[in-house]
């Protein structure tokens, strides 16, 4: 059993963090779409390379005292190419469709949340310091992860919001939970994880516009070229802007 740690393993909540999460998540998508149909593994097979590199991440994650941002950011980029791939399972493969899909993993993410804050008493960043807060965690992260590619897929195909328009709604409610954490008094908690879970959608689209084809709204990159852009601007924000641990008060 690992040794509970002093301090939590995730980092503070600043402007950079939100950057490298929205990168993150955006190279989640273009990476996830690469295995499964660039290379054309399937959506259950890459579902399942991906779950166990999540899994591993996951492990290694636990195991370490102290907060490490370069495996604390592998293990985000696992949950996002595997929330994509089974995302796209879900909606695609199992013929649930994005509606259907958006919906179950609205309530896992609800009874993940619940059962975190009824198991530790909150659910709270900051209390993640040791491994049932952890695996809490990831889980939590993981349904987001996967509940953003559906949302993000929803409104711009079914809802024909088109690849603009879903990146400017979902950028678009992000700027209001800022306004909100800046002028209101709304729990700082509930804001993060909106903002958590709006980060994904708007990064699924934001994948998409960059990898589909121009008559589709996008810029047609290569998934492959806009993947290794992406992953060099993560290690870039992650060199130049070091991170420390959040405060492990609440």
């Amino acid at each position: 059993m690992p040794k509970t740690n002093d301090g939590a393993k995730v980092p503070q909540v600043t402007l950079m963090f939100w950057v490298i999460k929205i990168a993150a998540t955006t190279l989640g998508e273009t990476g996830g779409d690469a295995v499964t149909t660039s290379m054309g593994l399937g959506y259950l097979a890459g579902t399942v390379l991906f779950a166990v590199a999540f899994a591993a991440a996951v492990a290694a994650q636990i195991r370490v005292r102290h907060f490490h941002p370069a495996l604390y950011w592998l293990t985000i980029l696992a949950t996002t190419t595997v929330g994509t791939t089974l995302a796209d399972f879900a909606d695609r493969s199992l013929g649930i469709g994005y509606a259907g899909g958006t919906a179950l993993l609205t309530g896992l993410l609800a009874l993940s949340l619940a059962g975190w804050r009824l198991a530790l008493g909150t659910v709270s960043v900051a209390s993640v310091t040791g491994a049932r807060a952890e695996v809490f965690y990831w889980v939590t992260i993981l349904f987001s992860q996967t509940l953003g590619t559906a949302l993000g897929d929803w409104a711009a195909d079914s809802e024909g919001l088109g690849y603009g328009g879903g990146i400017l709604v979902f950028a678009g409610l992000l700027a209001l939970v800022a306004a909100a954490s800046a002028w209101t008094s709304l729990s700082r908690t509930a804001l993060f994880w909106a903002a958590f879970i709006l980060t994904r959608p708007l990064g699924a689209v934001v994948g998409d516009f960059l990898d589909k084809p121009a008559d589709a709204g996008g810029l047609a990159l290569s998934r492959y070229t806009a993947s290794a852009l992406l992953l060099a601007l993560v290690a870039a924000c992650l060199v130049l802007v070091p991170q420390r641990a959040a405060s492990s008060r609440h």
